[in-house]
Formats: C-alpha cells, sequence, structure tokens
C-alpha cells in the first residue's frame, strides 16, 4: 500500500506547474518554464522518497499549452532524455505516478469539439507517462462527464466514444465515482461494458451512493482492475466543516482515516490524499497506516 499527494509539495519553495498567459508564448519562454517544471518534479520525487510517500499525482500544467494548436515546440525530442533520468528514478524507488487531467476534459460532452479537444488532452498526458516509461500502473484519471439532461444517453455516448479512443489513452485511463452525477454503480455499468478500472473517491461515495456498505463497494470497484493496471487507487478526502458538500478537508482528520483503514482491512490499494495541505497531511496518514497495519 503507497501513499501518496496531488501536484504540489508545499514543503518546497518550487512549483512544477509554472505556466504563462497564452500571448507570452515563445519557444524562448517554452523552454525556460518546462525546465523549472522538470526540475523542480524531480525535487519533489526526492523529497517524496525521502519521506516514503510513494505515489504522487503529477501536474496537468507540467507542460504549458501542451495539447494547444499554438503548440510548435518540440519539447518531446529536447527533454526527452530528462524525461527517461526522472522516470529511472520513480521505477529505481518502486514509486507509483498518476495524473488528473482537469474538468474540462468531457468523453461524453454532446460538443463535438469538446470532445476532440478532450482527447488531444488525453494524448498529452498519455506522451508524458510514455516518456517517463512507466507500465500501465501509471493512470489518467477522469470523471465520467455530465448528464445533459438524460443520464442514459450520457453513459451510452461515454462508453461509444471509449471505444474509438487510441491505445495509448486505453491502456491508462480510469475513471472516479463523483460527488453529484455518477455513483460508483454507474462507474460499474460503464465497467462491465469496456472493462475501463474504478478509482474509489471515498468522500464522493458519502455525498453520492445509494445507501451501500462502503466495505461492498470497494471490493466491486476493486475487482475492476487486473494485474496490468496495478493495484486498485483510492481516493481519499473527508469533508471539510462549514464548506459545502463534497469539499475536501483542509488537513487529515486522523479518527475519520483510522475508520476509513478499517474499511480497507484485507484489501490492498494506493492511497491518494486529496487534502489541502498535501504532503502533510499525507505523512501523517502514512504514520497512522504503519501503526495501524500492525495491529
Amino acid at each position: 500500500m503507497k501513499i501518496g499527494y496531488p501536484c504540489i509539495n508545499q514543503s518546497l519553495p518550487c512549483r512544477s506547474s509554472r505556466t504563462f498567459r497564452l500571448v507570452s508564448y515563445s519557444h524562448e519562454k517554452m523552454e525556460q518554464v518546462i525546465e523549472n517544471n522538470l526540475a523542480c518534479l524531480s525535487e519533489i520525487l526526492m523529497f517524496n522518497q525521502k519521506y516514503n510517500l510513494l505515489f504522487f499525482r503529477i501536474s496537468s500544467d507540467l507542460i504549458p499549452f501542451a495539447s494547444h494548436p499554438i503548440c510548435d515546440y518540440p519539447w518531446q525530442k529536447i527533454y526527452r532524455k530528462t524525461f527517461r533520468n526522472i522516470g529511472n528514478f520513480i521505477k529505481r524507488h518502486n514509486m507509483r505516478i498518476s495524473m488528473h487531467p482537469d474538468q474540462f476534459v468531457l468523453l461524453n460532452s454532446l460538443d463535438e469539439d469538446i470532445f476532440h479537444r478532450s482527447i488531444k488532452e488525453l494524448l498529452y498526458h498519455a506522451e508524458i507517462l510514455d516518456l517517463l516509461g512507466t507500465n500501465r500502473s501509471a493512470k489518467i484519471q477522469i470523471h465520467v462527464g455530465g448528464i445533459y439532461g438524460q443520464k442514459e444517453k450520457s453513459l451510452e455516448r461515454f462508453i461509444k466514444r471509449y471505444e474509438y479512443l487510441p491505445r495509448e489513452i486505453t491502456k491508462r485511463l480510469v475513471i472516479e465515482n463523483d460527488e453529484r452525477l455518477y455513483a460508483v454503480d454507474d462507474c460499474l455499468l460503464i465497467h462491465n461494458k469496456i472493462n475501463i478500472p474504478i478509482v474509489f473517491d471515498v468522500l464522493h461515495f458519502r455525498c453520492n451512493n445509494n445507501g451501500e456498505r462502503m466495505r461492498d463497494m470497494l471490493s466491486k470497484a476493486f475487482s475492476t482492475w487486473n494485474k496490468q493496471d496495478g493495484v486498485p487507487i483510492v481516493d481519499y478526502s473527508s469533508q471539510e466543516k462549514g464548506k459545502r458538500r463534497g469539499s475536501h478537508a483542509h488537513s487529515i482528520n486522523i479518527n475519520d482515516f483510522q475508520e476509513f483503514f478499517k474499511e480497507t482491512k484485507g484489501l490492498d490499494c494506493d492511497i491518494m490524499c486529496e487534502i489541502k495541505d498535501k504532503e502533510k497531511s499525507a505523512m501523517k496518514a502514512l504514520r497512522v497506516l504503519n501503526k495501524l497495519k500492525y495491529q
């Protein structure tokens, strides 16, 4: 079981997600920002290795405007060796990584242009993971998308669109349950058609379920993963008090995490702590994990 956090390390002074305005686009600007982002990604991974945080979600902003038509900078060729070196570090220390495009990636959108832009964005994410030399356990995680007034047809549209995606994407793509529209059982319907793995999101399940026991739905989601996909992924967070339903906690609730861990006992998974103070809560979760697994 690996513990990790997404995108930003708040203990380090650098960011691997620096970007710039589109009107400032130039090869010189791309070079400057990409070199910063890749150097910072290396720093983050070294920090994570030091503290045994072996699961990390790489920022989608690692390469600015990579899927935009304006991008004619050959970053893949120029930084191929740098990516390979980072990937070798990941493999040497048995780390796992993932990526999570933003909410504008919508495979089931009614707008064909949005669908095609989503494919380009997913291809960019797949390219990052391929350049790192990762195996299929490095996943690209998305939501199912919108309902658009017709949930059944929207589910069918996702399934149909998935079948046209290139292999570079489908070998890495996973879906997660969300807090309002698509619960775990909806994701299972999709899996039964196209065999896509399901990431179980704890907070989203608590917000959006049909009265099922968490343990039962965890087991069902975990059963959608095969050996090549790696162990199942769980997104963990708790509700931030006083905020809208589904708002992620600022820091880990130790009692809640202990209760969640008891739900997973006997089930192997890697846990992404989607908590706002990032590595701080991930390190606390790791300490709880190390304490409880020997009880």
